[in-house]
């Protein structure tokens, strides 16, 4: 396919010195770029997902599992002190 796109002045020299110190043209050192920069994209998938647990039978007295934001309250109550001023 044949194309047409802008470069600004200073990446358009990198791109023709890079090309011609490989000794190839312009045309196929943007496409062997282009090529290698989407298969780096597709290979980079997330590492799967693992769930750490740790040993217990049953959560601590006194936390509410289904209010998991009350345990950031007690966390802050314990470092910065009771109630408001």
């Amino acid at each position: 396919m044949r194309t047409t796109i802008s470069l600004d002045d200073q990446l358009a020299k990198q791109v023709r010195r890079a090309a011609e110190a490989r000794g190839i043209s312009v045309s196929a050192f943007i496409a062997k770029t282009l090529d290698d920069a989407l298969k780096r994209r597709e290979r980079s998938e997330p590492p799967p997902f693992r769930l750490v647990t740790v040993r217990g039978v049953h959560a601590r007295a006194g936390v509410d599992l289904d209010r998991p934001r009350a345990l950031d309250a007690q966390d802050d109550e314990a470092r910065f002190g009771h109630g408001s001023r």
